[in-house]
């Protein structure tokens, strides 16, 4: 309902004599067009009309979109949800509708999985309709479920140096870019030195960017995107990121993501490395704070790989709500 005036409703009739405004107003209310807002008091005039009223909206026909709900759409969306809420389905019935006619005419090309972008576009000609657009919310309306679809979500392909392709060898996933460059470089400067070709005194044959959360999303398509030597059974995968909430938590998901087929272990002498050389440089007190926003919310698995004084070296600096950035260490120390 929409609230307004006596003297709104009269603009047209104000040149009128008061009888006749008086029974138009009287008309409207018996039409059910307005109702008085009897709060605000009438105008003083006999008779007397109210200062302010309810303009009443007609009720809109929904009835042909129950027939079609009921009656054209595909057998496979639940039409339920819309059935009790007409309104939404007016403004999504367009959707559905695409929907609808995929499943009657292509449903056979659910047989072959797809990307999410490319099942998009071939249902609703909008790529990003699913990932970024209202898809999830009319699917869900419609009771389906995205793996109905036969979809796949797309990550980011795996950024590596491999030094030696030999198996098995030990292979260092790094968070952040710049430690992933600096290693590299030491790997390359270094050959094929044995001595040298070595960091905090562990041989790597492979380094891995994992562009920080970015990882656990990518590990997800680890066999198919990772070449054959690096799946080899009897390989070695060890993790190295900040000294912080949000690194340890990337490095438990990506524990929890590889399951029971890789173990993935912190990098255990490049975090003492770290540690040693913030308490030798800057002291804890100096250290960067914490960024705000990130889930505290950690396990024990990560602590689990050190010895107990390290442990509560690390809790010490996060305790304090500070953090230790890999950046810390460069292509001298390794």
């Amino acid at each position: 309902m929409k609230r307004i005036s006596l003297e709104e409703l009269l603009c047209a009739r104000c040149n009128t004599a008061y009888g006749q405004q008086y029974q138009y107003i009287m008309e409207q209310i018996t039409k059910g067009s307005i109702k008085p807002l009897k709060a605000s008091g009438t105008n003083g005039k006999h008779p007397a009309l109210y200062r302010e009223y309810w303009i009443m909206e007609k009720e809109k026909d929904y009835s042909k979109y129950e027939d079609e709900l009921k009656y054209r759409i595909h057998p496979a969306i639940s039409v339920d949800y819309y059935l009790s809420h007409l309104k939404s389905y007016e403004q999504d019935r367009p959707w559905i509708l695409m929907l609808s006619e995929y499943l009657k005419k292509n449903r056979e090309k659910l047989g072959y999985k797809e990307s999410a972008n490319e099942r998009s576009f071939e249902i609703w000609g909008h790529e990003k309709f699913l990932s970024r657009g209202q898809g999830k919310r009319i699917l869900k309306n419609c009771g389906l479920e995205e793996e109905f679809l036969n979809i796949y979500q797309t990550t980011e392909p795996l950024a590596y140096y491999s030094h030696t392709r030999e198996v098995p060898q030990n292979i260092l996933i790094l968070e952040n870019k710049d430690t992933f460059y600096s290693m590299r470089r030491h790997l390359m400067e270094s050959g094929l030195r044995e001595a040298e070709c070595t960091i905090f005194g562990a041989e790597f044959g492979t380094l891995v960017y994992g562009a920080g959360k970015g990882i656990v999303r990518s590990f997800l398509d680890f066999d198919l995107c990772a070449e054959p030597y690096m799946k080899d059974g009897g390989n070695r995968i060890y993790y190295f990121g900040d000294l912080d909430y949000e690194g340890i938590g990337i490095y438990e998901s990506l524990a929890k993501t590889a399951g029971g087929r890789w173990e993935i272990l912190p990098f255990t002498k490049a975090y003492e490395a770290m540690a040693d050389k913030a308490e030798g440089t800057c002291g804890k007190d100096h250290l960067p704070d914490t960024k705000e926003g990130q889930n505290r919310n950690i396990r024990e698995k990560f602590f689990s790989h050190f010895h107990e004084d390290m442990v509560m070296r690390m809790k010490a600096v996060l305790e304090a709500g500070k953090y230790i950035p890999q950046e810390i260490l460069n292509i001298t120390d390794f």
